[in-house]
């Protein structure tokens, strides 16, 4: 996984979620495609919910997650994805590191 997105334009706010647990930032592609990226600060437990399917690649760091509908928690070190169906929810929880994340959407 690259640690750059090249040619893109970047949202100047920043989306902040759960009392600033979670910050991203929007990043925009020249076919009107977008994807966030952020991070979600060490020792949190949140739940989001989803409308649009959702691809979550981690691109630093670690978290635990769990998808609706599954039975337990999945460990996801750095490099690793996961995939989130339209009008679902899942559940991550860090450690004592933060996770670095990459949001695509559709």
């Amino acid at each position: 996984m690259s640690d750059r997105i090249d040619n893109v334009s970047v949202g100047k706010k920043a989306n902040v979620f759960f009392d600033g647990k979670c910050v991203s930032h929007s990043v925009y592609f020249p076919d009107g495609s977008r994807k966030t990226v952020g991070v979600v600060l060490p020792n949190s437990k949140l739940t989001f919910n989803v409308s649009t399917p959702e691809l979550m690649e981690i691109s630093g760091g670690s978290c635990k997650v769990k998808i609706a509908g599954e039975a337990g928690f999945k460990n996801y070190p750095e490099g690793a994805s996961f995939k989130v169906a339209a009008n679902s929810s899942f559940d991550i929880h860090t450690g004592t590191d933060a996770a670095h994340y990459v949001c695509s959407f559709g």
